[in-house]
C-alpha cells in the first residue's frame, strides 16, 4: 500500500528481505501511528524477538517474517557438514515457531520453506531454495489478500457501516490485508461506506493501526471504544462485521482471533448482523480438531494495566517545545494484578462466512472443500 512519508506517497510492504545484509526488514509497528520507521533484524533470534515483541504482528506478516527468518538462519550457516546444517535449521525453526504460539501462519510458512529446502542436495542449494520459498510465500500472501478483496467486496453496499476489530489490514500481512481487503477493493469500485474501528484493548491496534491505514487510504471511519459496539448495533448503526483471524480450524470452522472477537460475534448474532472472517489459506489449521486445543497466548499484564502513547516534552537545547517521545503510562490501581489472554475462540455457528482467496464458505464447509482450500494430504 502507499504511505505518505514527508509529503510523498510511496509503496511499502510490511515485510521484505535484504539479501546484502541478510536481514529481515520490518515496519516498526509499535511506533505507529506517530512515527513510520523501517528496521532490520540482524539474525534469526532477533527476527523471533521482533515477532514476540510485536514489532511485526498479524497472521500473514509474522508468517512471512518467520519464512524469511528461516531463510536468514539458513543463509547465516557456514560450513559443509549437512548434519550440522540440519541441527542448525532445527534450532532456527523452533526459535521462530515458538515466538507467538496462537497463530498458525508462521508454522505453515516455515513448512513451505522446509519442503523447498528438502529438494536441495548441497547446503548452498538449500540456502538458495530457502530464500526463494520465503519470497514465494510473501508474494502468495499478497495475491491471496487481493483475491480476498475481490470476493469480499461483493458484500459491501453503498452507505454501509462496517465494524472491524484489531488490525487485519496490510500492516498485518505483507500487503493489502484480509479484513481490509474488501474495503480497499470496494473503494476502488467507487462504493462509499463508513468503518467503525474497535480500539482493541489492551494494545489498541484498531485505534493505532487500522485507523492509521484507513486515514492513509482516505476511507471515512471513526474509532470506538470496544464496549460501544453493542450500543451501535442495538441502534441499527452497524450493517456488517468483518474480522481477520490468527487460526481457523479447517475441521470445525472455529476461529481464533484477537481477544474480543468472540464478544463481537455474540453481539452480531443477537442483532442479526452478518459476521464474516477473512483469511488467507495459510491461516487454516487442518490438524486440530477443536478450538479448545488452540494455544492461547497469555501476554504481560502491563499491557492491561497501562498504555503506550506519545508525550510532548520540552527540549531547551534544540528549542523544540513539542518534541515527542514514546512513553508508558500506568492507568490501573498500583496494587492490582491483571490477566491478559491475547486471543479468544469463536464457534462456527456464530460466523456467517469465511472469506478466502478461493471464495466465501460456510465455516463448517471448510473440510468439505479442503482440496480447493489447499489441503495437501
Amino acid at each position: 500500500m502507499n504511505v505518505t512519508v514527508r509529503g510523498r506517497a510511496q509503496p511499502f510492504r510490511t515485510v521484505t528481505f535484504d539479501v546484502k545484509t541478510n536481514s529481515v526488514r520490518l515496519i516498526e509497528q509499535r511506533l505507529l501511528p506517530h512515527e513510520f520507521k523501517i528496521i532490520g533484524t540482524r539474525d534469526f533470534r532477533e527476527t523471533a524477538r521482533a515477532i514476540t515483541d510485536m514489532i511485526v504482528r498479524g497472521a500473514g506478516a509474522i508468517g512471512a517474517t518467520a519464512a524469511y527468518g528461516l531463510a536468514q538462519g539458513a543463509l547465516a550457516f557456514r560450513g559443509t557438514d549437512l548434519g550440522k546444517f540440519r541441527n542448525h535449521i532445527e534450532i532456527v525453526h523452533k526459535t521462530l515457531g515458538t515466538a507467538r504460539p496462537t497463530a498458525v501462519d508462521p508454522l505453515n510458512a516455515m513448512q513451505q520453506v522446509l519442503r523447498a529446502m528438502s529438494k536441495g542436495e548441497t547446503i548452498a542449494e538449500k540456502q538458495s531454495l530457502a530464500l526463494a520459498a520465503a519470497e514465494e510465500f510473501a508474494n502468495e500472501d499478497v495475491q491471496h489478500c487481493a483475491e480476498i478483496g475481490w470476493h469480499g467486496a461483493k458484500l459491501i453496499r453503498h452507505g454501509m457501516n462496517i465494524l472491524t476489530h484489531c488490525n487485519a489490514g496490510w500492516l498485518a500481512f505483507v500487503d493489502i490485508g484480509t479484513a481490509t481487503a474488501p474495503l480497499y477493493a470496494a473503494q476502488g469500485q467507487g462504493k462509499r461506506f463508513h468503518v467503525f474501528c474497535d480500539e482493541t484493548r489492551p494494545r489498541s491496534q484498531g485505534a493505532t493501526l487500522t485507523a492509521w491505514e484507513l486515514a492513509q487510504q482516505k476511507i471515512p471511519h471513526h474509532i470506538i471504544a470496544d464496549n460501544a459496539a453493542g450500543h451501535l448495533m442495538q441502534r441499527g448503526e452497524v450493517d456488517l462485521v468483518i474480522m481477520g483471524s490468527d487460526r481457523v480450524l479447517g475441521r470445525t470452522g472455529e476461529v481464533a482471533n484477537k481477544i474480543g472477537t468472540y464478544t463481537k460475534a455474540v453481539l452480531a448474532a443477537r442483532h442479526k448482523i452478518p459476521f464474516y472472517v477473512a483469511i488467507p489459506l495459510s491461516t487454516i489449521d487442518w490438524n486440530l480438531k477443536r478450538g479448545f486445543d488452540i494455544p492461547i497466548e497469555e501476554r504481560h499484564e502491563g499491557e492491561v494495566l497501562g498504555a503506550w502513547g506519545i508525550v510532548s516534552t520540552p527540549n531547551s537545547e534544540l528549542r523544540t517545545p513539542n518534541l515527542t517521545q514514546r512513553a508508558y503510562v500506568r492507568v490501573a490501581n498500583p496494587a492490582s494484578p491483571a490477566r491478559n489472554p491475547g486471543f479468544d475462540v469463536t464457534p462456527a455457528e456464530l460466523i456467517t462466512g469465511i472469506i478466502t482467496p478461493a471464495g466465501i464458505f460456510q465455516p463448517k464447509e471448510l473440510w468439505k472443500h479442503r482440496r480447493k482450500l489447499g489441503f495437501a494430504h
